[in-house]
């Protein structure tokens, strides 16, 4: 079994997790790893854990050993003067995917290396009086120990496996809740739109709404946004879900009395990849045309100009009211219709793949409350990672305080796709011998 002999050399390094199905038994003062009946209560699965303990993951170590072992056959195959271009073209691809990998873990090896002869050093005089020396080789010490950190924290993200929606733009759609309180689930759609498009100008993304339909009091009933930028859909695919607020209205009865409300409203996150093709017969669609509901200025909520288009073998709806031009309105109603039916499309799959993660992080299932909004406790918390942010009126400006709560679910929830991807592949390849 490969396990490199500088693995546990230092405990700032390296600190051994085991997952599940892997358990040292201890003999006779020996220790040795030995294989338990997967399932069963063994050491707890690691998840939402640091880098460095995701590498000493016995799972993730087994499977990078799978990796370079795959490396080192590619690359014996690709002197070989027999293959032939197809195959060489096909090596080639799958090589230079695999060559980062080797080449950190060459240099995380490396590292140990250097490690090993600065601790040799150290303890090779226990009486050494050169202070001086003692202090270098301390301060060598901790520098190696941080870049192994480093390389092993890269090697980590090298092995996550990649999302091929995570550079597609979105359709974000907030809608409100149909819960008791509409003003305040209105309310809190209008000022969780704000709050994406304070998110949209702070990555400097293109924000274009598609369609907005107000409510009364400055509410919201619902409202579609294209969102187009760098990785829109890598960090906003975890914000499809229900939100809840719960706070203490502003005017009336429950005001004065102080008697906290909730309500919800639903975000949904629809990827456009640059390219698809979602094949629509025309005969499938019943397009209807109405007048624009809510305030809309000269002759906008006067004319037959709103587009709701239904696709019959889905019952999937679009509409639009934005223009006086029901042309326009027409386009932008059949480019939601398109994006939902292409995340109706990837929607089975997407559950099978994140089906062993739903307790973690949770999917973008729209039934899942993922966060609440308190106000009157001034926090935000996120419930799939327990994630707390503090001044909400700071967060729901949609700047740096969102950003942090998106790359700490981003970050767990690609450390479960890693472990997902290595303890299946472990479970393929065979269990380990007693």
């Amino acid at each position: 079994m490969f396990f490199p002999r500088w693995f546990g050399l230092c405990s700032q390094c390296s600190r051994i997790v085991l997952p599940t199905g892997l358990a040292w038994r201890h003999r006779k003062g020996r220790s040795r790893l030995i294989y338990s009946t997967w399932g069963t209560i063994a050491p707890k699965r690691l998840s939402h854990s640091d880098p460095v303990d995701l590498y000493n993951n016995i799972s993730v170590q087994m499977y990078l050993q799978k990796m370079i072992e795959e490396h080192g056959v590619i690359s014996r195959k690709l002197h070989h003067e027999h293959v032939s271009d197809s195959d060489r073209k096909a090596l080639q691809k799958k090589h230079s995917e695999l060559l980062p990998l080797v080449e950190l873990f060459g240099s995380i090896g490396q590292a140990h290396k250097d490690l090993e002869e600065v601790l040799s050093l150290l303890h090779t005089d226990p009486t050494c009086e050169d202070k001086h020396l003692i202090q270098l080789l301390k301060e060598e010490e901790a520098q190696i120990c941080s870049n192994i950190v480093a390389l092993k924290k890269h090697l980590i993200e090298a092995l996550v496996p990649a999302d091929p929606l995570d550079s597609s733009d979105v359709v974000l759609e907030v809608v409100s809740g149909r819960t008791t309180g509409g003003d305040i689930c209105q309310q809190f759609t209008r000022e969780m739109f704000d709050m994406y498009r304070g998110f949209a100008f702070f990555k400097n993304w293109d924000f274009e709404v598609l369609n907005y339909s107000a409510a009364d009091y400055g509410g919201l009933h619902h409202a579609a946004i294209r969102i187009a930028g760098e990785k829109v859909y890598r960090h906003l695919k975890h914000e499809g879900g229900t939100h809840r607020v719960q706070r203490i209205p502003e005017v009336g009865l429950s005001s004065r009395m102080q008697r906290i409300h909730t309500g919800t409203m639903t975000v949904i996150i629809l990827p456009q990849p640059a390219e698809f093709d979602v094949h629509i017969d025309p005969k499938d669609l019943r397009i209807d045309t109405f007048r624009s509901r809510g305030p809309g200025g000269q002759g906008v909520n006067t004319t037959d100009s709103a587009v709701r288009i239904v696709h019959l073998p889905t019952g999937i709806i679009s509409e639009c009211q934005q223009t006086r031009s029901q042309l326009q309105n027409r386009d932008t109603a059949m480019r939601v219709l398109r994006a939902r039916l292409y995340q109706s499309m990837i929607g089975k799959e997407t559950e099978q793949r994140l089906s062993a993660r739903k307790q973690q992080v949770g999917t973008r299932s729209q039934a899942e409350r993922i966060r609440t909004y308190n106000f009157s406790q001034d926090r935000v918390t996120d419930h799939r990672t327990g994630y707390t942010a503090r001044d909400i009126k700071e967060f729901m400006k949609g700047g740096k305080e969102l950003e942090e709560l998106i790359l700490d679910l981003l970050e767990r929830s690609e450390q479960e796709a890693l472990l997902e991807l290595v303890e299946t592949s472990v479970r393929a390849s065979g269990r380990p011998a007693d």
